[in-house]
C-alpha cells in the first residue's frame, strides 16, 4: 500500500470510527436522554471529535495531553467539550480503567485540574457493583474506549440546572432497565431512513 492510499484508508477508518461514536451519542446518550446536558452542544456543533492513532497506554496518553490542552486554548463557543475516541488501545476495560489514574495525574501535571474533568466509556464498561451483564452497565458502553473531556465551568451550570443530579443516575438505571437488552441491541440496528 503506498503513502497516499494509507492515509486515504486511515481517514476513511477515523471518519467510521466518529460516525459510530456520532450514532452511540444520538440512539443513546442523546436518544434515551442519558445526559440531559449533551443535547445542546451536539446540536450547536460544539462536541470536537478526535481519534486517537495510538495502540498503548504511552501514544493514547500523548495524545489526551494534546487534547486536554487544547480544549484549554478553545473557545466554549467553538468547542464545548473534547471526544477523545482510542479504537485501537486499550480493548480490556480492566487496563482503560487502570490508565484512568494516569489520565487524571496529566490533568494535574498540566495545571487543568479544577478546570477540566475526565469522564469514561468503554464498549465493556462495568461500574463497580455490578455484574458484567447487568444492562444499567449501558449508560457508560460506547462503540470504543473514549475519553470524554469536559469543562468545569460546564458542569457547573448544566449542575444549576437541575435540582438534583442524582436523580439523573437514577433515572438511566430505571430507563435502561425498562429497555432490557433486547430493546438496547434494537438501537443498533439499521433504521429504513438510513440513520
Amino acid at each position: 500500500m503506498n503513502e497516499e492510499s494509507s492515509v486515504a484508508s486511515s481517514a476513511a477508518d477515523e471518519a467510521s470510527v466518529i460516525a459510530a461514536t456520532r450514532t452511540w451519542i444520538e440512539r443513546a446518550v442523546i436518544g434515551l436522554n442519558l445526559c440531559p446536558f449533551a443535547r445542546l452542544p451536539y446540536l450547536d456543533g460544539r462536541v470536537c471529535f478526535r481519534v486517537s492513532r495510538a495502540t498503548g497506554g504511552e501514544g493514547v496518553l500523548d495524545d489526551l495531553c494534546g487534547e486536554l490542552q487544547s480544549l484549554a486554548a478553545a473557545a466554549a463557543a467553538d468547542c464545548e467539550t473534547t471526544l477523545l475516541i482510542v479504537p485501537h488501545a486499550f480493548v480490556d476495560f480492566l487496563d482503560f480503567n487502570d490508565f484512568l489514574d494516569e489520565a487524571d495525574a496529566a490533568l494535574e501535571v498540566l495545571g487543568l485540574d479544577g478546570e477540566i474533568q475526565i469522564a469514561s466509556f468503554h464498549p465493556d464498561y462495568r461500574f463497580a457493583d455490578s455484574g458484567p451483564d447487568d444492562v444499567e452497565n449501558c449508560s457508560n458502553r460506547s462503540p470504543f474506549p473514549t475519553l470524554h473531556l469536559l469543562r468545569e465551568s460546564s458542569i457547573e451550570r448544566a449542575v444549576e440546572s437541575i435540582a438534583d443530579t442524582d436523580a439523573i443516575f437514577e433515572r438511566n438505571i430505571e430507563t435502561l432497565r425498562r429497555l432490557g437488552w433486547e430493546g438496547w441491541k434494537s438501537l443498533w440496528r439499521p433504521r429504513p431512513d438510513g440513520a
